[in-house]
């Protein structure tokens, strides 16, 4: 019975998710074809001002702009099941093409920026929980809690500002220099900046939690009694405290996603980056549809995986809801 029931939960996650999928398509195709724009002008260019009505009509008939929305998305969704996702209005090609050229660095970038974040907030999370109220403490926290209320975009032009105009020591744009697409050492030399203010922006809402989530367990009454016993303040924190913290510290990961996702897009714009990002923006700007409903659904199913499994991890490894879980199910029998 309890097997079943883990069948039923599991199912209706996939049913959720189903269900996000096709209502975040239905949403973003909507929205971007009742948004203001002209998409012919993403294809043909400066041409579409010397086009006849006949011409004009030609064109929306040859990219399947002149059905009604409802009908336009039954074909998109269609095509879609059979692997076509339409071709780029401003790149004239399949726009798993386009992504696929750009979906490298968005990984390099957001990905690293990822590791480098969790990473260095742990570190920095036990650095402050350690010296708790003590000038160091009291220090990283006033200029993390200030940092992390600055705009990236803001951070990124001062950045650019500093380092690329003023001192001249890092590029200022793109994944690469001219002609050096394999050279490894300058595509690390271009990523400084954009993975700079990733990780910056970032690191101490996530430090914040750390050290806020160790200090709980500092004072719960297990550590009291350890204390008691003479264990060292340093066997406490890392073998009791932070310990107990990880779970959490796992799903915070899992939710997060979203979170830098979304900042690795804003970077990836700001510095000219070519990644997802830049994608992103230049397709809702030109009304790219095809490439915009693919680039939105991806970031959607990242997003929406994410969010499953922190929930799911959380069910896991969490003793409290873990216990209500199969409290449920020993009622249901």
């Amino acid at each position: 019975m309890i097997k079943r029931n883990r069948l039923v939960y599991y199912g209706e996650k996939i049913l959720v998710f189903i269900l996000s999928v096709f209502l975040l398509s239905l949403a973003v195709f909507y929205v971007s074809r009742l948004a203001p724009g002209d998409p012919l002008v993403s294809y043909y260019g400066d041409r579409v001002e010397k086009m006849s009505p006949q011409e004009r009509a030609w064109a929306e008939d040859r990219l399947g702009l002149n059905a009604p929305i409802h009908v336009q998305y039954a074909r998109w969704l269609r095509d879609a099941f059979q692997g076509d996702f339409g071709i780029s209005y401003k790149y004239k090609m399949d726009v798993v093409e386009v992504i696929s050229g750009r979906i490298g660095n968005t990984l390099l970038l957001g990905g690293t920026g990822f590791l480098l974040i969790f990473v260095l907030s742990l570190l920095l999370g036990v650095l402050c929980a350690w010296y708790e109220d003590r000038p160091l403490d009291r220090i990283v926290c006033k200029i993390g809690t200030a940092v992390s209320c600055i705009p990236e975009f803001w951070l990124a032009l001062v950045f650019i500002l500093l380092f690329a105009v003023s001192l001249g020591w890092l590029p200022s744009s793109g994944a690469y220099s001219v002609g050096k697409s394999g050279d490894w050492g300058d595509r690390l030399l271009h990523l400084i900046l954009p993975l700079s203010i990733v990780v910056i922006n970032h690191l101490w809402y996530y430090a914040y939690m750390v050290r806020n989530r160790i200090l709980e367990e500092v004072r719960a009454d297990y550590v009291l009694l350890a204390k008691s016993k003479g264990l060292t303040k340093k066997r406490i924190m890392f073998r009791h405290c932070l310990r107990s913290a990880i779970p959490s510290y796992l799903s915070i990961m899992a939710v997060s996603v979203p979170h830098v996702l979304g900042g690795t897009y804003i970077v990836e714009a700001v510095f000219s980056y070519p990644g997802l990002g830049t994608l992103s923006y230049e397709s809702a700007r030109y009304k790219d549809y095809n490439l915009l409903m693919l680039l939105c659904i991806l970031s959607g199913v990242l997003v929406i995986l994410c969010s499953m499994a922190a929930q799911i991890i959380n069910e896991r490894i969490d003793p409290r809801v873990r216990g209500q879980e199969e409290t449920s199910e020993v009622t249901e029998l």
